[in-house]
């Protein structure tokens, strides 16, 4: 089996971090991913586009760093696995698809370097979190 998925998008409001009992960090945030396609009309082809709304969900050392340098609008290429959650509420079950990320690219936002605007006072955001960073 192959479960691999790669996106890129921007977020869609700041990154939630929440630490587990074990005190792992935990940060989840949701992508807005657009699509473009062409589709035959009676004059020609239309170009059409449609936008996926996918939460992602980060673990360890990265979350930390996804809660500290992102926010929303900011643009990331994320790979990780597509991972199907149940859970069961007023007796009814429920399921949502989220990915697991096991590496997040921070993409550089063109006119916030060219302003030297870059938002975070001193601080440099990494380029790339992934699992193999140890924490």
């Amino acid at each position: 089996m192959f479960n691999k998925i790669i996106l890129i998008g921007n977020l869609t409001k700041d990154p939630e971090l929440r630490y587990t009992p074990q005190g792992t960090p935990v940060a989840s945030f949701r992508l807005a991913v657009n699509y473009r396609y062409k589709q035959s009309a009676g004059s020609g082809d239309e170009i059409k586009q449609e936008t996926m709304f996918i939460d992602n969900v980060v673990f360890g050392k990265q979350a930390e760093s996804c809660s500290r340098y992102l926010n929303k609008g900011s643009s990331v290429l994320v790979e990780g696995r597509l991972q199907e959650r149940r859970w069961e509420s007023n007796g009814q079950q429920k399921s949502k698809f989220e990915v697991i990320a096991q590496s997040v690219k921070f993409l550089s936002r063109r006119g916030a370097q060219d302003s030297g605007l870059g938002g975070e006072g001193d601080f440099t955001p990494p380029e790339e979190t992934s699992d193999l960073e140890p924490f």
